[in-house]
């Protein structure tokens, strides 16, 4: 499994004016084959810090998310709206321990 967690700076405003694609993007992207989750937050602490958490069944998977229309999308709208700072970081999972234990 691959996760992606990315941390990105901007402003509460900013983050408030893309609800409507955050949310069409985790939507379009969870219906995607080989995503196991995509979900944006927000810290509590700091409304000014989006988080976007992913999981992937493979890196192919992922490839191909980058491709796909709606990413493009986003991508147009964070553009209006640019971040201040993002870092993204890729990890491959390979022990994955069930809930509860």
């Amino acid at each position: 499994m691959i996760v992606v967690n990315v941390i990105a700076e901007s402003t509460a405003e900013d983050i408030a004016a893309l609800k409507d694609a955050i949310h069409t993007m985790e939507t379009k992207s969870r219906a995607e084959d080989g995503c196991i989750d995509y979900t944006f937050s927000v810290e509590l602490n700091n409304p000014n810090v989006l988080r976007i958490t992913e999981k992937w069944e493979s890196m192919d998977a992922l490839a191909v998310h980058f491709g796909v229309p709606h990413m493009a999308e986003f991508r147009e709208a964070m553009a209006k709206h640019a971040f201040k700072s993002m870092n993204a970081n890729f990890y491959e999972v390979t022990d994955v321990t069930p809930p509860g234990m």
